[in-house]
């Protein structure tokens, strides 16, 4: 059974940093893309950075506007993908999931993920 744990979650003051990591068992992930989403109360799951495999262990990051130049996403090896959060703004508090696939790539929709985590709380304050 594959499960995705995430980890880094917790309380930081506007401009501080978190890490969050994600843990894969169950199945190998070499060579499929693994990335995070988040989703802030009642608001619907949104894309925030994704890893897609070039070739051997090389892939390219890809991430959405609102976090581009403060979040760097890092696949630090087939079954475990971080998030490095700097820059904090409140509008990053979310429940942030790790997502997985079966391919090299994750879609940028929430929709047709193969694989969540139960996801972290990262909370903001101002």
């Amino acid at each position: 059974q594959v499960q995705l744990v995430e980890s880094g979650g917790g309380l930081v003051q506007a401009g501080g940093s978190l890490r969050l990591s994600c843990a894969a068992s169950g199945r190998t992930f070499s060579g499929a893309g693994m990335g995070w989403f988040r989703q802030a109360p009642g608001q619907e799951r949104e894309f925030v950075a994704r890893t897609t495999w070039s070739s051997g262990t090389a892939y390219y990051a890809y991430y959405a506007d609102s976090v581009k130049g403060r979040f760097t996403i890092t696949r630090n090896n087939e079954n475990t993908v971080s998030l490095q959060m700097n820059g904090l703004k409140p509008e990053d508090t979310a429940v942030y999931y790790c997502a997985a696939g079966r391919g090299p790539d994750i879609p940028t929709r929430a929709e047709g993920i193969a694989y969540w985590g139960k996801g972290t709380l990262v909370t903001v304050s101002s």
